[in-house]
């Protein structure tokens, strides 16, 4: 689904291929552009994916890239805003924060989060409030409470 707010999402070293079949639900959900794959992260048509995207593997647009940096080179070239979602002191909190399309949201690792050096590549770093004792939540359903957030911002 094409709107006039294009929306991308990066996934990067994702190690769990049902948060990738996550990912795929989630983006048709949101009328997500295209999802790239990057680094090892798992790609259709791996079962696990399929068990959790029920279909939508197979409608919403994929590419993968082994080299992250590749990718952002290309999307920063097309004048693609790379947002990372990621606690650290550098973040603003996904409420203050105003979307300016088109945007690639990128989501790392399940246990590592995203590297100190692809952070820098981004553009703007977004964190979501964290008000209980866990400091974060598993990657695909941060990924969807962002991507909501990021899409439906007035």
């Amino acid at each position: 689904m094409t709107t006039n707010k294009p929306f991308y999402l990066i996934a990067h070293n994702i190690r769990s291929l049902y948060n990738i079949g996550t990912f795929f639900r989630t983006a048709d959900a949101l009328g997500i552009d295209k999802i790239f794959l990057t680094g090892y992260s798992g790609t259709p048509p791996q079962s696990g994916i399929a068990k959790v995207a029920l279909g939508a593997e197979n409608t919403v647009p994929w590419e993968q890239y082994k080299n992250i940096s590749v990718l952002i080179d290309k999307l920063r070239g097309r004048c693609i805003q790379i947002v990372a979602l990621e606690l650290n002191k550098k973040s603003i909190d996904i409420f203050k924060f105003r979307p300016k399309f088109p945007l690639a949201l990128l989501v790392g690792n399940e246990v590592r989060g995203i590297s100190s050096s692809l952070l820098k590549q981004a553009d703007k770093i977004i964190a979501l409030p964290m008000r209980g004792k866990k400091e974060s939540l598993n990657v695909g359903v941060a990924m969807a409470v962002a991507g909501y957030c990021i899409r439906y911002k007035k």
